[in-house]
């Protein structure tokens, strides 16, 4: 009878682990679900409510069991409650001690919580119990990173993806970590690297330019004259045709070596009358880079008769019915000189749909016209518009910077990352939090607020209708319904029409030339009481070379046009040595015509600037919640703000503007 009794209690106990087991695996399938990128964000939270529902019975029977209170703290976290996290977690680290993904967690959440050291030793230590833990390799990475140790870093980065673990999360951070990089000479296991990354097709590639710049330099280093070499040899070199294709070359000798390939590329077929096959990438990717760069390159008196001649056939061959294979190679050349769009048989391209060209050409028919056409369909709306009818084709303006793709980052609610960053309430909040973002030639930044954040409305805001016109199709393009691009008129409309944000980003300031609200007023009427102001303190266009040419301008009564801007590039790539145009050629502003008709003819108003700063040194009104400087480093704000209220009162300090620091104020009234 005893045995009997025992019995049927071991079947009793072997049965409630089992289903504790299936409650816990439920609870992990529930949580993949909720971390999957396809899951939507509203399913994301009942998804992980349901794992809390599931998590709650394992531990109502076991309140000690490790691998529930593990995924606890990974759910807790998930969800911005750190101290929830951190005692969840540590319950499950006395529950199992050896337990390598419990400490690997624990190190997830001190990166969070901003603590790179500890967390670096927490993920030795959980490698220490398994040395195959590619997340705890990965996380040592990214601590690694936080403490801007960058070249150990990149290399944990690069291990992990030649073993397989290609996450968005490893190479976000190997880009982050090759921003940082000095490129000292030719090394092909960073090339290799660089075509990697470069090949990723959800990357911000853009910012890869400084890296791949000095890889090709260095390349480049001992062969730059143009010669019989040139264009076997670009057309070979699958770093640089993936640099033209995707990102930008900030370097005067590597834009003459680009120049000198399209010269030569383009003489080869004035003198064969073809488009080699093997020649047909190279003709493709110059023409996408110059697309990008709005034609900044020289244009020789050779080129410039080839391309006149070509126009005119063109402008022939496109009047009547035409195969898009017969004019392929005549549009590919055409478009290294100019964007299709602007030319005067544009209307005749119009007649097919992106998709009838050849594959293999549809990126830069796209780039070209189509997507230049959509983004002219949206500046018509506005009445900003009246002013560029006056303009030559030439001298639109281009789109700057000049970008595609978002940064990778984790999809949160703004609420909670600013409860938990910079510590202030937002339980008055609305719903939705609406913000606005100040100088949206940083689109990007304004694209990934409205991406990243599932609790967010974004105004973004610029003078320039081209990158207003680019970042719409872009948000299009993405399917965002929560952000809208706007010039000042508009949106200035909107804040006096009572409607408020909380929150304000100031990215670039509007030009001299700009006559609407300022800045400073704009700011105050769009802010409540409680809400958030984010400034950057760098000011573009300030150079001393920069200065020094808007004043050979005013003296020799120059006009802002495009002609004026390539004579002026012509001056400083011909003297690379002068040792006044050394900080502009570090300058990537200066590789495109867009970036120079910032800085040359409507360059930042540092007045605004100015005003703005001497507003925010008022305590009463503002309080200043973090300072960062130019490396993301934490600065104490005592200091910060003492200097702000001597500048304010014209004390001899050096002032804030143009140190580049991100500045968090919040509004007391």
């Amino acid at each position: 009878m005893i045995m009997q009794a025992q019995t049927q209690l071991e079947q009793v106990t072997r049965e409630q682990e089992a289903a504790m087991a299936r409650r816990l695996l439920q609870a992990n399938e529930l949580y993949r679900y909720a971390n999957s990128p396809e899951t939507e964000p509203a399913m994301r939270g009942h998804a992980r409510h349901q794992v809390r529902e599931a998590l709650n019975v394992v531990l109502g029977a076991q309140p000690e069991h490790p691998e529930a209170l593990n995924l606890l703290g990974r759910v807790a976290m998930d969800e911005g409650q750190l101290e929830e996290a951190g005692e969840a977690l540590e319950q499950a680290r006395v529950a199992a001690p050896d337990s390598g993904q419990v400490l690997t967690n624990l190190g997830y959440l001190a990166l969070v919580r901003e603590e790179p050291e500890q967390a670096e030793a927490l993920f030795d230590e959980a490698l220490t119990k398994d040395r195959q833990s590619a997340p705890a390799f990965a996380g040592k990475a990214h601590a690694l990173r936080q403490q801007q140790r960058f070249d150990q870093a990149y290399l944990h980065y690069r291990t992990l993806l030649d073993h397989g673990a290609e996450w968005d999360s490893v190479y976000a951070g190997m880009l982050e970590c090759a921003r940082h990089l000095d490129v000292h000479q030719a090394d092909s296991a960073l090339a290799q690297d660089a075509i990697r990354l470069l090949s990723h097709p959800g990357l911000p590639h853009q910012e890869l330019s400084r890296f791949v710049t000095n890889l090709l330099r260095q390349q480049y280093a001992q062969e730059m004259a143009p010669g019989d070499w040139l264009l076997d040899a670009v057309c070979a070199d699958e770093l640089l045709l993936l640099a033209l294709e995707k990102t930008l070359l900030v370097d005067a000798e590597l834009e003459k070596l680009v120049t000198g390939a399209r010269r030569a590329l383009l003489l080869e077929v004035r003198d064969t009358g073809e488009l080699y096959e093997s020649r047909q990438r190279l003709a493709m990717a110059l023409s996408r880079y110059a697309t990008r760069t709005g034609f900044a390159q020289v244009v020789s008196e050779e080129e410039d008769a080839f391309i006149r001649e070509l126009d005119a056939n063109l402008k022939v061959e496109l009047r009547d019915g035409f195969q898009p294979e017969e004019v392929a190679a005549g549009l590919i050349i055409r478009s290294l000189y100019g964007a299709l769009f602007h030319q005067s048989y544009a209307q005749h391209i119009g007649r097919l749909a992106l998709a009838d060209w050849p594959e293999g050409m549809q990126p830069l028919m796209a780039e070209t016209y189509y997507h230049k056409a959509d983004e002219e369909a949206y500046k018509q709306q506005f009445q900003e518009k009246q002013d560029e009818l006056a303009l030559a084709r030439a001298d639109l303006p281009h789109a700057w910077p000049c970008w595609h793709n978002l940064r990778i980052h984790n999809e949160q609610p703004l609420k909670q990352e600013l409860e938990q960053s910079l510590g202030i309430d937002t339980s008055a909040w609305p719903e939705t939090v609406r913000i606005l973002v100040i100088g949206a030639g940083s689109g990007q930044h304004a694209m990934e607020l409205a991406n990243y954040f599932t609790d967010v409305e974004v105004v973004a805001v610029d003078e320039n209708l081209a990158g207003l016109a680019h970042g719409n199709r872009l948000a299009q393009e993405k399917g965002l319904q929560n952000i809208v691009f706007w010039p000042y008129s508009l949106a200035t409309r909107f804040i006096q029409d009572g409607n408020q944000v909380q929150m304000v980003e100031i990215r670039q300031l509007p030009s001299e030339d700009h006559d609407g609200t300022p800045i400073k007023t704009l700011a105050q009427q769009a802010l409540g009481s409680g809400g958030l102001l984010h400034i950057h303190t760098g000011e573009h266009g300030a150079s001393r070379v920069d200065v020094a040419l808007r004043r050979m301008m005013e003296r020799h009564r120059l006009q802002p046009t495009t002609e004026t801007l390539r004579r002026l590039r012509r001056m400083i790539l011909n003297n690379p040595q002068h040792e006044a145009y050394q900080e502009l050629l570090n300058e990537p502003d200066f590789y495109a015509t867009a970036g120079c008709r910032k800085r040359w003819f409507f360059p930042e108003d540092g007045n605004q600037l100015h005003a703005l700063m001497d507003n925010l040194s008022s305590e009463v009104d503002w309080k200043l919640l973090r300072a960062r400087d130019t490396d993301g480093a934490n600065l104490a704000t005592a200091p910060v703000v003492r200097q702000l209220q001597a500048q304010a009162f014209g004390a001899g300090t050096q002032s804030l503007v143009g140190q580049g620091l991100s500045l968090y104020f919040q509004r007391r009234r």
